[in-house]
Formats: C-alpha cells, structure tokens, sequence
C-alpha cells in the first residue's frame, strides 16, 4: 500500500487540467483508481458509454457507486497491487442506470508508477463491445436456426430415402407376384385335371368296367401331372426364395461374399412385371464367378433404381426400348456394372443435376429426386466405389459403376 503522501500526490496528478484533457480526448472510456478502489479520475467517454458521472462518482469507493462490479474490480486491483502485472481483455456486463438494455464492455488494466517504481494508482480503460456481442448473438442464433433447418431437412430426406426403399421392395413383391403366379396357376389347372381324372378312374374302377389301356393312360396321366406340379412347385418356391434373401438383403444390409452375377440376375427378375407392362426389353449379359465380398442389399437397391429410373424417365410416353445390362472384371480386384438404355437421354443441364438431392424432371408424375441420389450415395460410401454417367439428348443414358470386389470396412 502507497504511503499517504504518495497517493495524494497521485490525486494532485490525476486531476491536473492537463491530464484531465488527455482523459476527456481518448476515444475510450478511462478511469484512474486508487489501490484502495476510489475514483481518482474519469473521462466523459467513459461517462457517456457507461453512465458513470464525474460528480457522483469523483473521489468515492466503486463498492459505493457500482454495488454489483465492486467484488471483481476490488481483485483485478488486488492482483496488479500483488503482482505488478496488468490484466488484459476482461470482460463487463451491465445495465447502465439510465437504460434497460444490457451493456458489454471489454477492460484493460494497468498500474500506474511513481518515480520510485511503486505502484500507485490502477488505470483502467473500457471499451463498449455491446453491438459485437448483439451481433455476435446473431450469428449465433442464425448459425442455431440454421443448424436446425439442416437437421429437419436431414430427417424429411431420411424419411425420403426410406420411402423409396419401401417403393423398391414393393415393385420387388409386384414382379415376385407375377412370377410366381404363372407356376402356381399352371400347377393348379394341373391339380385340377389330375382331380378330375383321379375321379373318372375311381369311378370306372367301382363299376368293374376298368380295363388295362384305361390304367396304363391313368399312370401315364399321373406321372406327367405329378412332374409338372414338381417343376412348377419348384419354381414358386425358388422365386419366393430368392425374392426372401433380397428383401433380407435389401432390409439389414448385412455384409457377406455373393456372386454379383447371380445377385444382379436376381434382382433383376422381380421387375420383369413392370418391364413388361411398359415394354421394354432387358437384355442381360453377365461374366460368371465375380464374387464379391460387400454389401448386396445395397448392390440391389443401387441396381434397382438405376433400372427403375431408366424406366421411368428414358422412355417417356410410353415408348418401348432397351435396357442393357452388363458386367465385367474390371481388373483383378474390381467389377464394372453397366446400365445403358436407349431412350430419350439428357440435356447437358440436367445431366449436370442428375445426382443433387430432389431434382427431378416428373415431380409432377409423383418423382421425388432421390433414386439417382440413393445410387451415388450407396456406390461411393456404402460400396467404396465409382460412378460415371454419359447421357447426349437422343442418345441414351450409360451408368458405370466400378465396384471394389471387397469393399471398404466403415470407419
């Protein structure tokens, strides 16, 4: 602590014309503190940005003028009287007693000398930060609102993205509805005729009129019956098989090895419903033995929109074409999956947009602009692989996709 003729020195100091001059000039607020925390000196800067006047608060104690920034003021002062160091960028917050609104301020302290290097007096500067911070809050609650936007659009494309999942799996029940219906019909006009016979021979047999050609042509009747009930049973039953693992695959995503030709095959045979309702023709040409350690549900799904939006979108008012699909060893350790079509194509604009999220040409047909998204989405994240699309108006569509044969772990 200074002595007494040291601190009144100061006093005498701070409140000459000159330094009050100094004082009233400086673009930031500026006071002078004693080390026992009076206000040896104030400028109006200070009082303007503050609300702190020089009559009230002149030659006072802050814990008498500022109740509420006493505690904080009294330790900065403390700390610099302790360790000679100034403390730097400290923040206020507080409502001047002539406005409402919340004010910030950001402080700077340093101690004042004597010429024998004791420490005298605290001199604090404030500058107003209240507009920065109001700024700085709408930013903050811009970049919220934002955020929020963003998670809100990522739920309604999620819920998107799962609705075109379920429309795959129910063009996948339609086709698997169509093939099976063709066996189990043949199968029961068999059964029933077979039925039919069954009950002629019996009734032959009862009246004691049954003779050797009408039981060698029962037997041959029945063989034949009971051989095409077998094959088109056995034909059902594979199609229901096949149509449970994709929509296992296609459900779980689990990830094994699979022949990615027999796969491509596979899932390909539930849309032969819609191709033919549309008249289009798929002509498949697949290189045996690719087998792939990966994801096949997403292969599927991938491959299903690919076909489904060829479909949809090259053959327009209700044209037939062509749908090629071919696959080859790309390499020892990559596949290539193509998919060209011979429809309508693109125009250069909208080949550019083809994979953005909701772009779409027919969301007036009931489109949502997500099937060509889903594709790139699953090859280049859940597949690890490449994509490459060439389109020319009146020319066609091609899709490549070059495909790891062992795809990449998730992170």
């Amino acid at each position: 602590m200074p002595s007494s003729s040291k601190a009144s020195e100061v006093i005498l100091f701070a409140q000459q014309p000159a330094v009050q001059q100094i004082y009233d000039t400086a673009p930031i607020g500026l006071a002078c503190l004693s080390p026992d925390c009076r206000y040896l000196q104030i400028n109006q800067r200070l009082t303007e940005i503050c609300g702190i006047s020089v009559e009230d608060h002149l030659g006072r104690f802050v814990r008498d003028c500022v109740p509420a920034l006493a505690d904080s003021v009294e330790a900065i002062v403390r700390s610099i009287m302790e360790t000679g160091e100034p403390v730097i960028g400290v923040e206020v917050a507080g409502q001047r007693a002539d406005q409402v609104e919340e004010r910030h301020w950001v402080t700077y302290w340093h101690p004042l000398h004597a010429p024998s290097g004791e420490i005298v007096a605290v001199n604090v500067a404030a500058e107003e930060i209240t507009e920065r911070k109001r700024a700085e809050r709408q930013v903050r609650d811009a970049r919220d609102a934002a955020e929020a936007a963003l998670r809100h659009l990522q739920e309604t494309q999620a819920s998107l993205i799962e609705a075109e999942k379920l429309a795959a799996l129910g063009r996948m029940v339609a086709g698997i509805a169509h093939e099976v219906n063709s066996p189990v019909g043949i199968g029961l006009t068999v059964a029933s005729m077979l039925q039919h016979k069954a009950a002629q021979f019996a009734a032959e047999a009862a009246s004691g009129d049954l003779r050797r050609s009408s039981l060698n042509a029962f037997l041959d009747l029945v063989q034949d019956a009971a051989s095409q009930l077998v094959n088109n049973l056995g034909r059902s039953a594979e199609q229901i098989q096949s149509f449970k693992q994709v929509a296992l695959d296609q459900t779980q995503s689990n990830r094994r090895s699979f022949d990615a030709s027999a796969l491509t095959e596979q899932v390909l045979s539930h849309l032969t419903g819609d191709l033919k309702q549309h008249a289009i023709t798929l002509d498949i040409q697949c290189e045996r033995g690719l087998v792939m350690d990966s994801y096949p549900g997403p292969f599927g799904q991938a491959l299903t929109h690919l076909v489904v939006n060829a479909m949809t979108h090259a053959f327009p008012d209700e044209l037939d074409g062509t749908i090629d699909i071919r696959m080859v060893a790309s390499g020892p350790d990559h596949v290539e999956l193509l998919i060209a079509d011979n429809g309508c194509g693109m125009a250069p604009e909208i080949k550019r947009l083809a994979f953005d999220p909701f772009f779409t040409t027919r969301r007036h047909c009931g489109a949502t602009g997500l099937g060509l998204h889903i594709v790139y989405t699953i090859v280049t994240e859940r597949l690890g692989g490449q994509l490459n699309l060439k389109s020319e108006p009146g020319g066609g569509t091609a899709v490549s996709l070059i495909l790891p044969r062992t795809a990449p772990r998730p992170d």
